[in-house]
């Protein structure tokens, strides 16, 4: 049986909804509503069988939004959602809740936002993470470089739960700067429930980036955590900042044209099936 193709993180969003509070107007091309009708054009003919869409707002109104989305598109396997860290008892409440429908996998606070780089190792979470190990739930990180020795500790507090590090962490391809970067990388890779979403690197790269400018991180990449720990993602519509999909998706194509049939299968598809139980 030949593996599902999954593209493994986008997003939609209403401009309307009282919860986006991004995009904002200053981001231009992707400043408008995005929602099912828009993708399932651009997947069909890239071969895409499902997708994982990924909550875009810090909000729990729009996780719910998500779920009834889902629930009414034929290709979306999966959502990653979004609960309120910050009260942990209406986090596990709303937990409960969510784990009552098979389409939610995982949650990702948004790390990027918050000053703090250690925040997410609070001990006031601790009852959240386990309730997430319990329930075979994913935990996406929406993080920067500077978080991945965070990362690293959280997979060691927490070894059932499964870590995905969104993005490859969004490292400065753009300023060519990846050597702290491919050092915590390939530290967090040491650590068996980590895996990496090869997503987001066109908007971390100059504009009209190509496979010269990405080839450095995903050869990094998938040295460190091998295929079997690799999934791809498109970030759409966020991709379109520098790109779009048929181009994204081409890229991911010929980096990963050298690999065996299996490890393309796996970064293409059998990664993101097993991780998010789908």
């Amino acid at each position: 049986m030949t593996a599902p193709r999954i593209d493994a993180h986008q997003h939609f969003w209403q401009l309307s909804n009282p919860w986006t509070d991004w995009p904002t107007a200053s981001e231009g091309v992707i400043y408008r509503d995005y929602g099912p009708g828009d993708l399932e054009p651009l997947i069909k003919p890239s071969g895409i069988d499902k997708t994982i869409l990924v909550q875009a707002a810090p909000a729990f109104e729009e996780t719910l939004d998500l779920i009834k989305l889902a629930a009414a598109t034929p290709f979306v396997a999966g959502v990653v959602g979004w609960i309120d860290f910050e009260t942990p008892p209406k986090a596990l409440k709303s937990l409960e809740a969510l784990t009552e429908t098979s389409v939610f996998k995982g949650v990702r606070p948004m790390l990027q936002s918050i000053d703090d780089t250690e925040w997410i190792l609070r001990d006031a979470f601790r009852p959240i993470f386990k309730k997430l190990e319990q329930d075979n739930l994913s935990f996406d990180a929406l993080v920067q470089p500077r978080h991945l020795p965070v990362v690293r500790l959280l997979a060691d507090r927490y070894p059932d739960l499964n870590i995905i590090i969104d993005h490859c962490a969004k490292p400065d391809i753009a300023g060519n700067d990846l050597s702290g970067w491919s050092a915590d990388m390939a530290k967090c890779a040491e650590r068996e429930n980590i895996v990496c979403k090869i997503s987001g690197l066109l908007t971390e790269a100059s504009q009209g980036a190509g496979l010269e400018d990405i080839a450095p991180v995903f050869d990094h990449c998938l040295n460190a955590f091998q295929p079997e720990r690799l999934l791809w993602g498109s970030d759409w519509p966020v991709v379109n900042l520098n790109g779009n999909y048929a181009y994204w998706h081409d890229l991911a194509n010929k980096l990963t044209a050298p690999l065996s049939s299996n490890a393309q299968a796996s970064i293409m598809g059998g990664t993101a099936e097993r991780i998010y139980h789908l």
